[in-house]
């Protein structure tokens, strides 16, 4: 049985369901894999069905029992003598942590005979993986996805030194291969899109709409989704006399702004914020949704959305899809056959395309039949795990 280990910064998480579904799915196809994680989840909300793995997650001890292993190691000279010398001459520079987690983590590689370790995101994960190489040889990959290569952290191991180092560099989109590819074109032949992936069974096809439309968005209430659009854009479709509800699903630092926003439209009646939901509970939404709406934009720092999950999952349950050409996101949305694409930060755009799936309850119903085809075709987790999987055998006999 191959083996392969994952570490995350925090497992498992709400926002990141695709990781548990990951997981699940090349422990399906054969693969044992060990889960590390530096940090434990601090979310009231994690994954339905997570429970399994998440027990069997191995999360590393916090930073005083942490750094007094690290250091009875290197006394006993358990440690490779490179990790002793860099984790001596780092000291307490920023990111040190990154290497204490490394001689940690990389011990139990080693007893467990793991010889690749794979992280998603190009993040504190990522940098720890970058010291388990340096320190004990073993190979890496990891999983860019969004803000973590268009608008990354600076730190003295940064973006340039990770793809440089990993044996594969996985990512979610066309778009964003081209974009690292740009950057770092000496690596481009370790680049690798890899979608996402879903479990379109979990999705029942939508049912039959309400007698009021309900048009529903999900995501974190921050600046890039575009929800201040998305009700700018009810607003419009209020006033031009068209009966719907719209139901935001989520929460985040842009609330309180949001709600008065809505407040100040006078759209209370029709616009509700309605907080997180279980996986469950989105379902349940979404068989229920007459459209379903992301109008991501760029924030202020450049951060976007890459390919967002919420909408495999709407095309998965068979609901037309109205977002923007942003990113990843026209990879996903065929224009005119599964849903609509508008430029982002255009509310009279996505109240036009809203309107006309209003008025055409047919054109919306077959353009959510064809979603539900491209989804299975495009974001099926079988598929797209059993090429990671491939992935990850090629670095192994290599």
């Amino acid at each position: 049985m191959p083996r392969v280990a994952y570490l995350f910064e925090r497992f498992p998480s709400f926002g990141q369901t695709f990781c548990l579904r990951e997981v699940a799915e090349l422990e399906r196809q054969g693969w044992d894999v060990r889960i590390f994680s530096i940090r434990r989840p601090n979310e009231e909300l994690v994954h339905h069905g997570s429970g399994d793995l998440a027990r069997r997650v191995h999360y590393l001890p916090d930073e005083t029992a942490l750094l007094d292993d690290v250091n009875k190691r290197s006394a006993a000279r358990e440690l490779p003598a490179e990790a002793i010398e860099a984790i001596r001459e780092w000291g307490r520079r920023p990111d040190f942590l990154r290497l204490q987690q490394a001689a940690y983590v990389g011990m139990q590689l080693r007893c467990a005979g793991i010889h690749h370790v794979h992280a998603h995101f190009a993040g504190m994960a990522a940098r720890t993986a970058f010291w388990i190489r340096r320190f004990f040889g073993t190979a890496y990959s990891f999983t860019a996805h969004a803000n973590d290569i268009f608008v990354p952290t600076r730190f003295e191991i940064g973006l340039e030194q990770l793809v440089e180092s990993a044996a594969a560099v996985v990512t979610v989109s066309d778009y964003s291969v081209a974009w690292l590819r740009e950057r770092f074109p000496q690596q481009g032949k370790k680049l690798r899109r890899i979608y996402n992936g879903i479990d379109p069974s979990q999705f029942a096809q939508r049912g039959m709409a309400s007698v009021v439309p309900l048009i529903l968005s999900i995501g974190r209430l921050i600046e890039k989704k575009g929800f201040a659009d998305l009700i700018a854009a009810c607003a419009l479709l209020k006033n031009r006399g068209w009966k719907f509800r719209c139901e935001i699903v989520g929460d985040g630092p842009l609330a309180d702004d949001l709600q008065k926003q809505i407040d100040a439209s006078r759209l209370q009646s029709v616009v509700q914020l309605i907080g997180p939901r279980t996986q469950p509970e989105i379902a349940e939404s979404l068989a229920r949704a007459s459209a379903f709406v992301l109008p991501c934009v760029a924030d202020a720092q450049g951060g976007m959305d890459n390919l967002p999950t919420v909408i495999m999952e709407a095309m998965a349950a068979g609901v037309p899809v109205v977002s923007t050409r942003l990113a990843g996101i026209p990879e996903m949305i065929d224009e005119n056959i599964t849903g609509r694409l508008v430029s982002p930060h255009a509310p009279d755009a996505l109240a036009g395309a809203l309107e006309e799936l209003l008025q055409e309850p047919e054109l919306a119903e077959t353009m959510g039949e064809q979603g539900r085809v491209r989804a299975a075709e495009r974001f099926s987790v079988e598929k797209n795990v059993s090429e990671l999987a491939s992935l990850f055998s090629r670095v192994l006999g290599s």
